[in-house]
């Protein structure tokens, strides 16, 4: 009973230690192979409401899709990730420009952290007068980090005017972003920037391309369903029959 008591406790401790706790700022879970997805919170409305984005880890160091939502959590994913793998970050992909992706471009930056966006997010965030990312991408580009190969492109309008994907071909993993709404998802969200109407052929133009995915991350709340991107489809489409 001591022994197994004693496991229990080895296990509580660590799953803490790693930002695992339910009730942590800071939520780890591993996806397939070396993908890795992560959960911050934030404030949203008088609602605490979670956000989902993803990290890679490779023989060259780790990749981050976004930055924490919560300010606070900045430098300690970048402890856990060195924790838990004992590697450093070494690359930053902000899918756009909302504070809840891009806002930890100027705390990885002086860290060493390259840190990436598309050009469309570069004008956004310097209209703004907001941290901007040291290196702009074409739209559509092609990287290979370590043993991975992965594609970030941008569909077209949607979420954003500037929202971009993330698409591993060999793995089948697509990281969304806020592009996509979580397979539980009521309704579209925030559309302050959102253009519903391109954003019906900007996901047809990521199903077009994005064959058979086996994993699709969103930008909130559940990530499990691979039918979020159906999903969000469906809820542009209705969202658009109920406005004409």
């Amino acid at each position: 009973m001591r022994k197994l008591a004693s496991i229990i406790l080895f296990f509580a401790i660590l799953s803490n230690s790693f930002g695992q706790s339910k009730n942590s700022p800071l939520q780890i879970s591993h996806l397939t192979g070396d993908f890795y997805v992560y959960k911050t919170f934030s404030d949203y409305k008088g609602n605490l409401i979670s956000a989902n984005a993803m990290y890679l880890v490779t023989n060259k160091g780790v990749v981050l899709f976004d930055a924490p939502w919560d300010k606070t959590q900045f430098q300690p994913l970048l402890d856990s990730i060195k924790a838990r793998h004992n590697k450093e970050v070494v690359m930053l992909f902000g899918t756009h420009s909302h504070d809840d992706r891009s806002g930890g471009f100027d705390f990885y930056r002086k860290k060493g952290i390259k840190t990436y966006t598309i050009k469309l997010t570069d004008n956004i965030l310097k209209e703004k007068k907001e941290p901007r990312a040291q290196f702009i991408l074409p739209n559509d580009t092609v990287f290979k980090v370590g043993q991975y190969k992965f594609e970030v492109f941008y569909p077209g309008k949607g979420h954003a005017p500037d929202n971009i994907v993330a698409w591993f071909e060999k793995e089948k993993i697509l990281y969304g972003g806020c592009f996509v709404k979580s397979a539980e998802a009521e309704d579209l969200g925030y559309l302050g920037d959102a253009d519903t109407k391109e954003w019906e052929g900007s996901i047809k133009k990521v199903q077009t391309k994005c064959k058979n995915p086996k994993f699709i991350i969103p930008g909130h709340e559940c990530w499990t369903s691979i039918n979020s991107l159906n999903h969000t489809l469906k809820l542009v489409q209705e969202y658009n029959s109920s406005k004409k």
